[in-house]
């Protein structure tokens, strides 16, 4: 009980400073005389790359296998049949509430010392990670999250529509700070292991963050963002005041941590043996099949050969029927600099070709989307194969049914989103798209999970809140659909 009840303090409130300070960051203090509750920059660096190494575990872990990136050889290890344990929740839950304390201190710090652009970037990644939050478990503690210190130890859950509505009035903040346009010192630039102090950049980021959440909620025609709905944001971000929401630009832009190599700028598959990055798994079919089909050159960058080929094994395969190997990760990606991505410019011309394709913005569909889905080899340093945007099942044409192009623009952005948190989970929640095959072993009545369940020591510590909780919301169990599901 006192383990328990040490983990929820620490979800719950996070009540010490530099929980999340990983080794090998005390050197990057610029002052270690200087009291670190009070510097932004000693913050930045050991959060974001915390949380990136994390997210991208998870994503290795849970979300290649509910989106057939790749598939178990393992025959209990049962994502890929849409099982997920009721464990699984703790992980992600305690990481991120531990890093939104350094987020908050950070905005705190950086008032004190009226930095608008540090007040900014805490901002966004507040925003980037209570979305992780909220978009994995649905209702989550929000307004009386990380308050320890003020004593508020069994915290509330929010609605996510609530949630939303916050997250919203705080990129608005986080724009209107960053029109001033001062990019860090030298000294602080050299903590910022995203953008190395460009405000210019973080902006763009704020941005199209802002742009991934109002499509993740624009099944909803609630006035939740600024006053509008998520459609009419959209049309006054991209139509009406452009030149006031700038986006990321071009994949040099993109929001990547790009990991050297050398510590602490590792990526968190650099520590793992080779057998555990390669040896139990193989490429699914979906996955390999549509890169060959495409000729795409990414193909020798994501997957092995087998056979002298690219070949991948059929998800949601019967129990003990386990398939052959096939294709694996090749063993450059687990120090792959990438693989540290956030939020990239393919992403965002895929987000606004889906917004123009369903007239919520003006704009041409087929020129976002083939912008986005060239960039997204480019941005792996490849060359566009010839012919590239007219295989037919790249190829955009206006007469196609809208179903098919909204599946064209999410097929691409599922491989943009190569290795990103559960963003490829989230999009699929949203649309049901890219469309996956659906194997013989599925589970859960063949239902892809909605959501992950509360983990079960909140349910028990903060019985209360979790009860009223689920009234609101529905059961704890990964079918019950989030708010911008419904």
């Amino acid at each position: 009980m006192k383990k328990l009840l040490a983990y929820f303090l620490l979800a719950a409130a996070s009540i010490t400073t530099f929980s999340a300070c990983t080794k090998g960051f005390e050197e990057l203090n610029i002052n270690p005389n200087q009291n670190p509750n009070v510097v932004p920059e000693a913050l930045l660096a050991p959060a974001l790359t915390d949380l990136v190494k994390r997210n991208m575990d998870r994503a290795f872990r849970i979300t290649n296998e509910l989106m057939q990136v790749h598939v178990s050889r393992v025959d209990n290890d049962e994502f890929h049949r849409y099982v997920i344990r009721s464990a699984e929740a703790d992980y992600m839950w305690n990481a991120w509430y531990t890093q939104l304390t350094d987020f908050r201190d950070m905005y705190a710090s950086a008032a004190a010392l009226k930095s608008n652009t540090f007040m900014a970037i805490a901002r966004i990644c507040e925003v980037w990670t209570f979305s992780l939050l909220t978009d994995t478990f649905g209702d989550v503690p929000y307004s009386e999250a990380i308050q320890g210190r003020a004593g508020v130890l069994l915290p509330k859950f929010d609605r996510q529509e609530d949630i939303y509505r916050d997250l919203f009035i705080k990129l608005e903040e986080a724009n209107e700070l960053l029109k001033t346009n001062v990019n860090l010192s030298a000294d602080q630039a050299q903590l910022d292991p995203l953008f190395q102090g460009n405000a210019l950049k973080w902006r763009k980021f704020g941005n199209s963050l802002y742009l991934r959440l109002l499509l993740r909620v624009s099944n909803r025609t609630d006035a939740v963002a600024n006053g509008l709905s998520p459609q009419a944001k959209l049309r006054d971000m991209v139509n009406t005041n452009p030149g006031s929401y700038p986006l990321i630009a071009n994949n040099s832009e993109s929001a990547i941590l790009r990991w050297t190599g050398t510590a602490p700028y590792q990526s968190p598959f650099q520590t793992y043996r080779t057998a555990d990055f390669t040896a139990f798994s193989s490429m699914s079919e979906f996955f390999i099949n549509n890169l060959l089909e495409w000729n795409d050159p990414r193909l020798a960058k994501w997957a092995t050969l087998s056979n002298g080929t690219y070949e991948g094994i059929p998800s949601g395969y019967l129990p003990a029927q386990i398939p052959a190997a096939k294709s694996t990760y090749p063993t450059a990606l687990m120090t792959e600099p990438l693989l540290g991505n956030i939020l990239n410019y393919p992403e965002v011309q895929l987000n606004l070709a889906e917004a123009a394709l369903r007239g919520w913005i003006s704009g041409d569909a087929k020129a976002y989307y083939e912008t986005g889905a060239t960039n997204g080899i480019t941005l792996w340093g490849l060359p566009v194969p010839s012919g590239f945007l007219t295989n037919a099942d790249v190829q955009w044409s206006p007469t196609s049914p809208e179903a098919k192009r909204l599946d064209q623009i999410h097929v691409q952005k599922y491989y943009a989103l190569f290795f990103t948190d559960f963003q490829q989970w989230f999009e699929y929640r949203r649309t049901g798209h890219p469309v996956l095959p659906l194997g013989p072993g599925l589970r859960n009545n063949r239902q892809m999970p909605a959501r992950l369940n509360y983990p079960v020591y909140v349910q028990s510590l903060n019985q209360v809140n979790y009860q009223a909780a689920v009234a609101d919301q529905g059961p704890d169990d990964i079918n019950t659909k989030v708010w911008w599901q419904q």
